[in-house]
């Protein structure tokens, strides 16, 4: 599909920026590594959709010892980068996996990217709780699973609702998903930033009920 110049600059430059952001916080974490090692994963991650404000925040307290002690609204952040880093990796490769076998649910490009990406991001998502449950705990794997199954459905679900909500949105500018076109990874880094909105409340009650615990 043709876009017009300026859009196609745009996605160019907003992909770049979000690029190198992630691998500015990529090259501080192998000098300042992660207490957790799934976070070394999620800091990138959030940097590759939020760009400089990912930066900002694992510059002004998530690199490791710069603020031992977070208050509630950083812990709340902190945690839906955790959320949106399983969902955004499961997305990219459901995205290009798609591209690359042209799958079709129900005769639309939509739904089954949505199909798709969920249960990629789901995967990857509860595999991001996991780890770190059996790494911080004495919990056997069953018990490990379901813990983390707890700490990271409602917060994906919600994550998942914004991303998709916006996709859905843009989908007449975008009829076919095509990962290979700039301007749908802008518009997916668009929806991965309003995905990250949509968690912060998820994340903010799952915080305070003691669901999720501090990362």
């Amino acid at each position: 599909m043709f876009y017009p110049l300026w859009l196609v600059v745009l996605a160019w430059a907003a992909l770049v920026l979000a690029g190198l952001s992630a691998a500015l916080v990529g090259l501080d974490i192998t000098r300042h590594r992660q207490a957790m090692t799934v976070m070394e994963i999620t800091w990138p991650v959030t940097a590759l959709y939020l760009g400089p404000l990912g930066l900002w925040a694992y510059q002004a307290f998530g690199r490791e010892g710069v603020r031992p002690h977070k208050s509630f609204r950083q812990r709340v952040f902190v945690s839906a980068t955790h959320c949106g880093g399983g969902c955004t990796l499961g997305d990219i490769l459901s995205e290009n996996a798609l591209a690359a076998h042209r799958v079709t649910i129900a005769q639309s490009p939509l739904i089954t990217m949505f199909v798709c990406d969920f249960v990629a991001a789901y995967a990857i998502g509860i595999l991001f709780q996991y780890w770190p449950i059996r790494a911080s705990t004495k919990l056997t794997r069953g018990r490990a699973l379901r813990a983390a199954i707890q700490a990271d459905t409602l917060s994906l679900v919600a994550f998942e609702a914004g991303l998709f909500g916006w996709m859905a949105l843009v989908h007449p500018l975008i009829p076919r998903p095509s990962p290979q076109s700039p301007v749908f990874w802008f518009a997916m880094q668009i929806g991965m930033a309003v995905g990250f909105l949509t968690t912060l409340p998820a994340n903010a009650w799952l915080v305070r009920a003691g669901i999720k615990g501090a990362l």
